[in-house]
């Protein structure tokens, strides 16, 4: 027998969540479980920021907020691998939001599947060293 939608978007999923910087101050505490109804990065921001708030710390709404500025020119394409979720699910000029400790875009974004004792880090400001 299949799980239908409504029995697969009641489903209760509890995650490990870590703040740090701005996020860390907003909240008042750095690491703390969350209970949301849903299974998906997705469904866990937005009981995330109903409840909590933040979403301006961590989320852009245009490109020019998710766009650092003052980085040199690279000459071609740089090295790596280079993701970036869709319009809409964006962070903002150095904010991340990590699952199990890798950026979610590196996943299926928002549409990443959480389980139980997930890990999940809103990071505000993060920096990325060499």
């Amino acid at each position: 027998m299949g799980v239908t939608a409504d029995q697969k978007t009641a489903q209760q999923t509890t995650v490990d969540v870590r703040a740090t910087g701005h996020v860390r101050r907003d909240l008042g505490e750095h690491h703390f479980e969350f209970t949301f109804t849903g299974e998906t990065l997705g469904d866990f921001l937005a009981a995330f920021f109903e409840e909590h708030g933040c979403e301006d710390l961590l989320l852009a709404e245009t490109e020019s907020e998710e766009t650092a500025h003052g980085w040199a020119n690279y000459p071609g394409d740089p090295p790596g691998r280079w993701e970036r979720n869709p319009e809409g699910e964006r962070t903002r000029a150095y904010a991340r939001v990590l699952v199990n400790g890798r950026f979610n875009e590196l996943y299926d974004g928002f549409a990443t599947e959480l389980e139980d004792g997930d890990r999940v880090a809103l990071m505000y400001p993060f920096m990325f060293c060499c």
